[in-house]
């Protein structure tokens, strides 16, 4: 009679490790479709991204009156008609288009013929002589500027003009960037973003 050692010895060997089985693709058959899904299309795209690459196309494609700018929006309203690839976007976006200012023309409430504040903000950036320049967009020059400003005011929690945007994430409006400058960490910023500063006329004072 076999001893309880040697019964136990001959179990565990029974049946040896292996890895899960492969089908033909390489895959293995434990992974669930949501996660074959999930890793094919990398990780998932922020609306900014989608509105940013919207309003930097070059055709004139305005958003539609019947989506809801209060409430999340689909990604592929913000395609008109492009292909699905974000990745190249995205890298579109970063490479030619990395500082966007949302900026206003006109101040009629202030009985001004332009905005002060995105004046003010436009001609700071100047001083940079930045490179990518700044995409500006006027947004009350658009049909939709009312639907712009509401998805901006949503994804970024600014909710006037200018309204700036560095490689997707919201700087804030004329006050903001000239606080960044004062405390010397805008041109860091830029050139953190990818930018060439080729110029700053008014020196950023050394941060500690």
């Amino acid at each position: 009679m076999a001893s309880d050692s040697t019964s136990r010895r001959s179990t565990c060997s029974s049946t040896p490790w292996s890895l899960p089985p492969l089908n033909l693709s390489g895959i293995s058959s434990s992974l669930s479709r949501a996660s074959i899904v999930s890793m094919v299309k990398g990780p998932p795209v922020e609306e900014i991204y989608g509105l940013l690459h919207f309003v930097t196309s070059d055709d004139d494609r305005m958003l539609s009156h019947s989506i809801n700018p209060a409430a999340p929006i689909d990604l592929s309203v913000y395609l008109g008609g492009d292909q699905p690839d974000w990745k190249s976007h995205m890298r579109k976006l970063r490479e030619e288009y990395p500082l966007i200012v949302f900026s206003k023309v006109l101040m009629l409430c202030l009985h001004q013929s332009y905005c002060p504040f995105s004046t003010k903000a436009k001609k700071l950036l100047e001083s940079y002589n930045l490179s990518p320049p700044p995409k500006i967009i006027e947004v009350d020059l658009r049909d939709d500027w009312d639907f712009i400003k509401l998805i901006l005011t949503r994804l970024t929690e600014h909710s006037t003009f200018p309204n700036i945007i560095l490689n997707g994430e919201g700087l804030g409006g004329s006050d903001d960037l000239h606080t960044l400058r004062a405390q010397g960490k805008l041109k860091k910023m830029f050139e953190n973003a990818g930018m060439t500063v080729r110029e700053d006329i008014v020196k950023e004072r050394e941060t500690q």
